[in-house]
């Protein structure tokens, strides 16, 4: 799955794996420790450089833009690859009424590079990254490698995710819309003036509430697009399937907001503009 989005992601941004240094799979589950998934697909792509891979649930796929965003402005590498390989089927509990439905399976890719090296015919700069973590048990996922030396069944209903779904949306959504507009605050930018939201897939009422509370109105689907219809919740995939598909129509200038958030809790956001 990441190797497929990766190869699409170099081929719309216009790159070969030369041109790449940094592998980050970032996602809400891997397949085991390691080695890191990252280093295999590096391997896999004819990558030169490193890889590592990151856990940050649904908000995995900013948190890892940020980090390939610093590496860039830091210099450290020249061309970074960000995979959300979001295999998330695997730790469902079919049996549970609430959430057995929620999931699919999907990966996604972004190429984030210096504006001096950036070929694509469709690019944004990132003007801004913010990230907060608070500690929450009302998402979780217990399964784990002490989970074979414990006196639990290693494969039993427990063991699965868990949402507390009605907490979760009572304290989720207000952290999320605070943080969008302190986010957009601290680079002197007025909600008035976002084109696109690309918000996190994971519950359509969620992102009503969220854009409401934000625009003084319910947002329309050309400004806070939904792909929960046709692709489910894929964790941290979610939103940058929203940008993907939503992004070409856009004019240069234009400003839109990635954001994500979920288990952690956590929350990421990235402020791009139109090239």
């Amino acid at each position: 799955m990441a190797i497929a989005a990766a190869k699409k992601a170099l081929l719309a941004a216009n790159k070969v794996p030369s041109d790449i240094d940094m592998v980050i799979v970032s996602c809400a589950y891997t397949q085991r420790s390691y080695p890191a998934i990252a280093i295999e697909v590096q391997s896999a792509l004819g990558i030169d450089g490193f890889g590592f891979d990151m856990l940050v649930a649904c908000s995995a796929a900013t948190f890892g833009l940020q980090r390939a965003v610093d590496a860039i402005k830091a210099g450290s590498s020249k061309g970074v690859l960000v995979i959300n390989p979001e295999l998330t089927s695997p730790q469902v509990n079919y049996m549970d009424r609430d959430s057995h439905f929620i999931f699919g399976d999907v990966a996604t890719a972004v190429v984030v590079e210096s504006s001096q090296t950036c070929q694509s015919t469709h690019s944004f700069d990132v003007l801004s990254t913010k990230c907060i973590t608070s500690y929450s048990n009302n998402i979780r996922s217990n399964f784990g490698y002490t989970t074979r030396v414990t006196d639990e069944e290693p494969y039993s209903a427990d063991m699965l995710f868990h949402q507390n779904g009605r907490k979760v949306f009572k304290e989720v959504c207000p952290m999320a819309a605070e943080h969008i507009e302190n986010h957009l605050k601290s680079e002197g930018i007025r909600v008035s003036q976002l084109k696109r939201w690309w918000l996190h897939q994971a519950n359509i009422n969620m992102n009503l509430l969220i854009s409401k509370r934000l625009l003084g109105r319910d947002a329309t689907l050309e400004e806070a697009p939904v792909v929960l219809n046709e692709y489910a919740n894929t964790a941290s995939a979610g939103s940058i399937i929203a940008f993907a598909k939503f992004h070409d129509d856009l004019s240069v200038g234009d400003i839109g907001v990635i954001c994500s958030f979920g288990a952690g809790y956590s929350i990421g956001s990235l402020i791009l503009r139109k090239r």
